[in-house]
Order: structure tokens, then sequence, then C-alpha cells
């Protein structure tokens, strides 16, 4: 036999078992695949721009498969909305004034981090295309006099059109293989403009043609947030803030491996610091409690952001731009957090008004209640809560402070014969109050949280006017006074215990 056969030569069969794992391992890292979302901030300028690119030069060592989604630099959405708004009115100086400040604000990009040469020519021209949509645009709103849903997601999308460029451009010159793709070639949804809702079986066969051929190229797809299309390629948006959004279809449909927000804080925050200035940072979440957190007021994660990763079973993480060297915070499987504490975190929503309904003629009545969120439905106004007594003589939820006339004036409308028939004695608005809530997956089958809250709460003096809390146990929240909002969120962050990363 053959000395090479003879199984006495251990070193020489674990090196061959080495190798045979280690070409495994290529051939099942070579698929991983990371979606990095960067918000506006992350972007916002020169400066944050280098930081990101040089995130995604980091990460591109370790995940060969890698998709960047951007936000538009931080205020340009902004800028582009109030241009629109000043057309309406027929102030037609200030879309050659906000056209001026949008070509300085990327030019300066452009001439910071990309030598002269065809590169700085290509994306110049490029932003002066898209500029020159920006002034046709506003000057057709100027001649009509107003603007549709449809005309303000096309004007609102130049934002991220613009950033994608210099983003893409400034990853390919640090060596990283780039190409900018815009959202709309992607992502598929209905034609509810504004507020798009995506298809995910159409957004998943155009980005595996779109995305794909580029992934296995070596190249990193730089794609739009926050913009799509209908089926038939109008664009359209997915909301304020829907980068995140955006980033998390991606990961679905590909699918990746994890998605990571990049934005400017060190992750999911134990409560907002401008309150609360010793609050943390959250080392992990679970879905649910991060689900309940983006509700509910933290601003970090946009609330649908997390629907898509959770059916997809991805993970996803919170990083900060301008410390990446902190773990941040990782969202996880429901029932694999950490943490020797209930409660998580405390949030707050401020701008919000108690509408009640109140009568005894309401007591056993069938139908009230479908009736009366029927008709707030029709007002086209989301309640973040809810709260009726057992006696059923009341029934009271939130709105936001803006939209409390026209909900009262759809409910009166709905119960005028109640109303004349004293049925329902009143329909009411309070002033404004703040829904404060406490999150944490540990609350639930634990005795004595609900007097631990409302303990500290009394010892400090906070008077709660409404209460709900879903099934789940993973939150409760509290209405308040708006005065009192500050103390009852610093009130309640006392009883956070949080493991540091």
């Amino acid at each position: 036999m053959h000395p090479d056969n003879v199984p006495d030569q251990p070193g020489k069969l674990m090196d061959q078992h080495n190798t045979l794992v280690d070409q495994h391992r290529t051939r099942v890292d070579k698929q991983k695949t990371l979606v990095m979302k960067f918000g506006g901030t992350s972007v916002g300028s020169a400066e944050a721009i280098d930081q990101a690119v040089q995130i995604v030069f980091d990460a591109h060592q370790d995940w060969p498969r890698l998709v960047v989604v951007t936000s538009a630099m931080a205020g340009v959405t902004n800028l582009l909305l109030e241009s629109a708004a000043l057309a309406i009115r027929g102030e037609t100086h200030a879309i050659d004034q906000a056209a001026m400040q949008l070509r300085r604000t990327h030019y300066s990009v452009v001439d910071e981090l990309l030598p002269e040469g065809s590169q700085h020519a290509k994306v110049k021209l490029a932003i002066d295309r898209l500029i020159a949509d920006f002034s046709s645009l506003s000057q057709a709103i100027a001649v009509l006099g107003e603007a549709t849903p449809r005309a303000m997601d096309a004007l609102a999308s130049l934002g991220e059109r613009l950033s994608v460029r210099l983003l893409a451009a400034a990853i390919a010159n640090r060596g990283v293989p780039a190409q900018f793709v815009e959202a709309n070639h992607l992502i598929v949804t209905d034609r509810v403009f504004q507020a798009a809702h995506p298809d995910l079986e159409a957004t998943r066969l155009r980005s595996k043609q779109v995305l794909e051929p580029l992934l296995d190229q070596g190249i990193t797809p730089v794609v739009t947030g926050f913009l799509a299309a209908a089926e038939d390629g109008v664009t359209t948006t997915l909301g304020r803030g829907g980068s995140d959004y955006s980033a998390a279809i991606i990961g679905a449909v590909l699918p990746a491996d994890e998605v990571w927000i990049w934005t400017d804080v060190d992750g999911v925050m134990t409560a907002d610091p401008r309150l609360v200035p010793n609050a943390r940072t959250v080392p992990t979440l679970s879905y649910r409690e991060i689900g309940e957190l983006a509700y509910f007021g933290a601003k970090v994660v946009h609330p649908k952001t997390i629907r898509p990763v959770i059916e997809a079973g991805i993970g996803l993480r919170v990083c900060n731009t301008f410390n990446p060297g902190l773990d941040g915070t990782r969202i996880v499987m429901d029932g694999y957090t950490q943490g020797n504490g209930a409660i998580k975190a405390v949030t707050a929503i401020r701008q919000q008004s108690l509408i009640t309904l109140e009568g005894r003629g309401m007591l056993g009545v069938v139908g009230v209640a479908a009736r009366t969120f029927g008709a707030v439905a029709a007002t086209g106004v989301s309640v973040p809560l809810i709260t009726q007594a057992s006696s059923e003589q009341s029934i009271c939820f939130a709105v936001p402070v803006e939209a409390a006339e026209r909900v009262m004036g759809g409910l009166e409308a709905a119960f005028a014969s109640e109303l004349q028939r004293r049925d329902i004695d009143r329909i009411w608005a309070s002033d404004e109050v703040v829904i404060i809530t406490v999150v944490g997956s540990g609350m639930r089958n634990t005795p004595g949280i609900s007097g631990r809250i409302f303990g500290a709460l009394g010892a400090h003096s906070v008077n709660v006017i409404a209460i709900a809390q879903g099934s789940t146990e993973v939150s409760i929240s509290l209405v308040v006074d708006a005065g009192d909002a500050e103390e009852a969120v610093r009130a309640l962050h006392e009883l956070i215990v949080v493991p540091t990363n």
C-alpha cells in the first residue's frame, strides 16, 4: 500500500480535513450578504460621507456580498418639500434659491471627495440634470398652484437620487467596485403616493434581476432609500423615514444575512438622552421589543422596518456612523435577549390629544366601538392608544393634536342621532397629553411590575390619566399631562437595569 494511503499519518489527514473545511467555509462565506443603510446625518456632509465610505470599505473585507442603502443628505428632503410649498403659493424665487443651495451642497462633496477627472465631471453633470428636474417640477407646481401626491413623490425622491450618486462614486474611488441603483427599479408598490405599500413578490423578482448580477460580479450596489415605483413605473415613496424600510425590504427579498442601520446615535437608547442625560444603549432587543419602541416614539428605527426582517428571520443591528467601534444594538429573535432587568426602555410620544365618548346610553349597545373607529378611519387618522372601562360607558383614545378637531367633527357626524337622544352625553378632546410607554419582554408574567411603575410615578407626583397594555405584556402605555412628561420619563428610567456592552 502506498504510504499516503496508510492511516497512520494524523497530521496529514488533519491538514486535508482542514483544507476541506476551509473550502466549504469559503463557498459558504461567498454567499454571505449584508445590507447597510446610512441615514441623512450619516451622509450629511463630505466628512460624514467619507466616514460612511470607510465603514463600507471595512465591511467589504468580511462581507463579499454587500448592498448599501442611502438616505438623502441631511436637510435636503425638507428643502425640497419647503420649496414645493412656496411654489404652490407662487413664490417662484424660492425655486432658484433652492436649486442654488442643492448645487452648492452636493458640489462641495464632489470637490472634496472625488479627484479631478472624468468621474468628478460625470457626477456633477448628473447633479445638474437632477436639479434641472427639480426646477421643472417646481415651476409646474407654481403654474398649477397645487401639487398632487404623485408630484410630491417625484419631487421628494430627488434627494436620494442625488445622494446615491455621490456615495457610489466615493465608494468606488476608495477601491470598492460600486454602482448606484435607483430603487424604483427594485421596489414595486401600490399607487398610494407618499406612503406606498410594497409588493414583496414583485420586488423579490426585480431585485434578483437587478442586484444579483452586480453582487455576483463583486460590485456593491448603492441603492436609493425611500423611493420605489408602482407596477407601471410611476415613482412612489414609502413615507418619511422610509429608507430604513427600504433596507429591510431589500434585505428580506435577497435574502440578506443581516441588515445594519447606521445613524448618529450609539444604538437604541433606554430613553431620549435629551430628557434623561444618563440614558444608555440597550445591547440587545427582541423583535417584539423594538417593534413596540419604534411604534411608540423611538425614532432610531422606522416602525415599518421590523416586519420584513421578522418574516425573513434576518438579524438587525443599529450602529453609530461616527462611533463605529461600538457594537450598537442588536435586534434578535424573541426569547433570545439578555439582561437582568425586566424593563428595557421608556419612550414618549408628544403632541397627543385624548378623545372621549361617554354616555350611559352606550352600555351594552352593540357596534359603538366599530362605528367610533370607522368614523376615525374615515378621517385618515391613526390611533396609537385605546382604552375602555368595563362599564362600557366611555371609550377613550389618543390622536395627534393637529387631528383632534377633524376627528371630533367625524365623530359628531357619525353619532348625531345618539347625541340628540342623549344616549351619548358628550364627545370631547383633552388638552395636549403625552403617551409614555415602558417596554421590556421581561415584564411578561413578572408579578409586581405594574406596582413598581405606578409607585415610581406616584413618588414623583405624576398623575396617570389613562392606561393601556397589550396581552403580550411587552409594553405598558400611560397617558400623562404634557407638563408631567419629562418627570414621568425620568422616574420610570430609574427602574431600568441594562447590562453594559
